[in-house]
């Protein structure tokens, strides 16, 4: 008589519910995640945006007023104009006004502003 090896379909079924059960656990804190990472990245770019804002202002002599957007890009590392790896937009703002993104919990909160 021959022995035959291999998996039954039950132990085939059990495994593939534990992978299943893991999958369950896991996806929600991988999405969570990468929504924190997306959010914090936003953030980091309002503040750069802030910095070169602030010494554009600085450099051109200006206190009050809109931002000359072509000019202050060029006070960012690569000279291109951040953007939110969420899709949200983002608003440069005025002198004295923090940058601004559209989507919740994106915001810049500097101390003195």
């Amino acid at each position: 008589m021959k022995k035959r090896s291999g998996f039954t379909l039950v132990e085939i079924m059990i495994v593939v519910a534990i992978i299943g059960l893991l999958a369950a656990i896991a996806i929600p804190s991988f999405v969570k995640a990468r929504n924190q990472s997306q959010t914090n990245a936003c953030i980091n770019n309002l503040r750069q945006m802030d910095a070169a804002k602030k010494q554009w202002a600085l450099e051109a002599g200006v206190t009050t007023g809109a931002v000359t957007v072509a000019e202050a890009v060029s006070f960012i590392k690569g000279g291109v104009e951040p953007d939110c790896p969420a899709g949200g937009t983002i608003a440069w703002n005025d002198l004295g006004t923090n940058p601004t993104c559209d989507i919740t919990g994106h915001v810049l909160k500097l101390s003195g502003t």
